[in-house]
């Protein structure tokens, strides 16, 4: 059987290589994107977002939005959005929050436990699975939308990813 054209691996040894695979994201996606962020706690999804948002060119800090549920980021002409969804017990809960209005704009938007708003949220153009092998970690992305298809043909091939 072939290997699915939309799923690809590397391996991130470090927290520094995590942040520079996060900032190669940042030069493939386009806004408006809805990015999935999974993995246990600690795997490295705020550490990626963090790369991400620098790639983009934010400077300040990057802090985990648990307990805001989402944190906004204005860069330039790019605006994102970095959800984290531990906390919601029911995806109704979403309703609430006024989950819509940020689906609404040209944002890039991220969300951590995306399991927890099951049914609720959209189909994202990027899934991404972080979990812990040898001392770094893994990542496999799947692209399910047609622009993430094209999104993740602008990766860097897959394998080990450096820290320079």
């Amino acid at each position: 059987m072939a290997a699915d054209p939309t799923t690809r691996t590397w391996f991130l040894p470090n927290e520094e290589a995590t942040l520079r695979f996060g900032a190669v994201m940042a030069t493939a996606l386009e806004s408006p994107a809805l990015v999935f962020l999974e993995g246990d706690l600690g795997a490295g999804k705020t550490t990626l977002s963090r790369g991400l948002l620098r790639g983009l060119g934010h400077r300040g800090s990057v802090k985990s939005p648990t307990y805001t549920l989402v944190e906004p980021y204005e860069l330039g002409a790019t605006r994102v959005f970095h959800f984290d969804l531990y906390r919601v017990t029911d995806g109704g809960e979403l309703a609430y929050l006024g989950l819509d209005d940020y689906f609404s704009t040209d944002a890039l938007v991220l969300i951590e436990w995306p399991d927890r708003g099951q049914g609720w949220l959209a189909t994202p153009d990027w899934q991404l699975v972080l979990s812990p092998r040898e001392e770094g970690r893994q990542i496999s992305l799947t692209a399910h939308t047609g622009r993430g298809r094209d999104w993740l043909a602008a990766m860097p091939g897959t394998g080990t990813v450096d820290a320079a």
